[in-house]
């Protein structure tokens, strides 16, 4: 547990260390480095050297000044591994930490073994195709009023595990700062785009998802050259949390073969 200075702040992250192949978790926009404790025991135990973060404007992470540098979130990830001394690694995302990773293996390939990218539409909200997919009934109107837990958790989850919500929202309403910088996004996305990605990926939709529809993900999978498609049923936006030891197993069988 440590901090690492990147150009205009200080980035907290937990490191399991040793010698193992790493890999990269990068949290939602409703996490912390705390959000993964279902993940690192899992990865340590399977022989991974686990890295998480609290991105910039989140958790730990500090700024001097906020908002008086423009940044990338890839450039804060690829500052990271640099300090680490790590060349390449598995990353491994969901919800908004998609937007980074997606943007992070247009931009820096050669960094990465694999790519997994759950519940997360990533930053494609300026292409007219793909906002063209899905249904007039996606979403009401008043979406973005209803509380947190009720977006991202799916109904069988907040019915039979209210411990784990309520966990959830302790670390969901101490997650991202106020006054903070916004990240970020590097290069401009479109479907056409991900057609560029040359790095193996896993996509993992949740069929209870409220943000992230699996017919889009399906479709953006569909665009990367090498990628794996999967649906986890009744699991929402929080699908890592919700369902930890389906969503490890498919990651960890997804990641050792690359």
């Amino acid at each position: 547990m440590a901090y690492v200075d990147v150009d205009g702040a200080s980035l907290w992250y937990e490191d399991t260390g040793g010698d193992d192949t790493p890999v990269v978790f990068l949290h939602p926009f409703t996490g912390t480095t705390e959000g993964w404790v279902y993940q690192v025991p899992a990865f340590t135990a399977a022989g991974y050297r686990c890295i998480t973060y609290d991105r910039r404007g989140w958790g730990q992470s500090r700024e001097p000044a906020p908002g008086s540098v423009a940044t990338c979130a890839t450039d804060d990830l690829h500052a990271l591994v640099e300090h680490l001394g790590i060349a390449r690694y598995h990353l491994v995302s969901s919800g908004g930490g998609g937007y980074v990773a997606l943007d992070h293996v247009v931009s820096h390939p050669e960094e990465l073994l694999s790519l997994v990218v759950a519940c997360s539409g990533g930053p494609l909200q300026g292409d007219p195709e793909y906002m063209a997919i899905g249904s007039k009934y996606g979403r009401i109107p008043q979406f973005q009023t209803l509380p947190a837990w009720f977006r991202e958790l799916s109904p069988t989850y907040r019915n039979a595990n209210p411990d784990g919500v309520d966990r959830w929202i302790e670390i969901d309403e101490a997650s991202r700062q106020r006054e903070s910088s916004q990240e970020g996004i590097k290069n401009e996305f479109t479907l056409a785009l991900l057609e560029t990605i040359t790095v193996s990926t896993l996509m993992i939709a949740g069929s209870a998802d409220l943000y992230a529809a699996p017919p889009r993900m399906r479709v953006m999978a569909s665009r990367i050259p090498d990628c794996q498609f999967v649906l986890m049923p009744e699991a929402g936006h929080a699908a890592y949390w919700e369902q930890p030891d389906d969503w490890n197993r498919l990651v960890l069988d997804f990641i050792r073969k690359h």
